[in-house]
């Protein structure tokens, strides 16, 4: 490759990681969210207009946590006398790595490494974390004002979802700290929790929430396509084409709409062109619900259900979840695999989920339990 090229392939790439979207803020603590060093100072204060800054990022829907080398009692009882400690997720206060905790929140979280900003006023500490992480947009603290106003921090909409995003993690960690604590199979544990699904066609007022769904879904995500509001519409008007949305609540609250389906049908098969959920569902069985429904609907029109696949390299669990619903590999055709299930096993919904059908393929409302 020439010099020239070479150089055109590298701001290509910048360019590509600008126009990422950033789910996660990382912030230092000293000289960045106040000014001084606690453990020098006790009676540091606040930056000014930092709090606005993380409030309008929780408005926006971004998360939110913290990477400082410091003492993590006196850093935490810190930041709870300022009243803001309730917007930080998994906070890393320790004598490591900052590079190592900015890994630590990315997995925590269950975001990719590429969606996260890392805020510090120490430019030591910035070149460590973009030296291990490339992916990570690294800012000096002293424009963190700015960035509200930079493309990355701007979500093209700030749905009902993005405004308790925050809420919904922490209710994610209570559910983890439960989960911990039980002694018992899995299935077990997940009937205590109360979980139920809706199901149904998306509707307009549904729409923004499925694009950013189809924009932030990278790893239970079938396709790893993203569709824009527009074409997301007119395939929800289109005759030929289902749209379907998903939400989950449980007894500790609500999960949002946590799942999207865009099906195609034909005189002889139903396609799934996309089939996503939010990775914070993961471990609640709602592809398996989602398919069930899919293949009871598809056994009654008398059609056999295939499904589109394209191998991404954080999608494979996705794939198996097909394999595990009786789906048979026909092959890849211009990079995309066909799967396809005959639907004559049409298995039940698990037994710790209620699931309700509103508005559903037949206009059908269902319950069960």
């Amino acid at each position: 490759m020439s010099s020239n090229a070479l150089l055109a392939e590298l701001e290509k790439d910048r360019e590509e990681r600008r126009a990422r979207s950033v789910k996660v803020v990382v912030w230092d603590l000293d000289h960045t969210i106040w000014d001084g060093v606690l453990l020098e100072d006790e009676a540091v204060a606040l930056i000014p207009g930092v709090v606005d800054v993380i409030q309008e990022l929780d408005r926006r829907g971004i998360l939110q946590s913290i990477s400082s080398k410091n003492d993590h009692a006196t850093a935490m009882a810190k930041l709870a006398a300022f009243g803001i400690a309730e917007y930080f997720l998994y906070p890393q206060i320790n004598w490591g790595s900052k590079a190592a905790s900015v890994k630590a929140i990315a997995t925590a979280i269950n975001v990719g490494i590429d969606s996260i900003a890392f805020i510090d006023d120490q430019s030591f500490e910035r070149e460590e974390v973009a030296y291990s992480h490339p992916d990570v947009l690294c800012v000096d603290a002293t424009e963190f004002d700015a960035i509200l106003e930079r493309n990355e921090f701007i979500p093209r909409f700030v749905t009902d979802e993005s405004k308790s995003r925050r809420l919904m993690y922490l209710s994610d960690i209570q559910r983890n700290e439960v989960e911990e604590k039980f002694e018992g199979p899995k299935e077990d544990f997940l009937a205590t929790l109360g979980l139920q699904l809706t199901l149904g066609k998306a509707t307009e007022n549904d729409l923004q929430r499925a694009e950013e769904l189809t924009k932030r879904t990278h790893q239970l995500n079938t396709t790893g396509r993203t569709y824009s509001y527009d074409e997301l519409k007119a395939i929800m008007e289109s005759p030929d084409h289902e749209l379907l949305i998903a939400g989950l609540e449980d007894r500790f609250g609500t999960y949002g709409k946590i799942g999207l389906c865009l099906l195609e049908r034909a005189p002889k098969y139903w396609t799934v062109k996309l089939l996503l959920m939010s990775c914070r569902v993961m471990s609640r069985g709602v592809g398996t619900i989602i398919i069930n429904y899919l293949v009871t609907e598809a056994n009654k029109a008398g059609v056999r259900l295939r499904a589109e696949f394209i191998r991404t390299d954080r999608n494979r669990m996705m794939y198996i979840t097909y394999r595990f619903s009786h789906f048979q590999d026909l092959g890849e055709f211009d990079g995309v695999s066909l799967l396809e299930n005959e639907c004559s096993v049409v298995s039940d919904y698990p037994a710790y989920a209620s699931v309700h059908i509103v508005n559903g393929m037949g206009c059908r409302q269902e319950a069960f339990a």
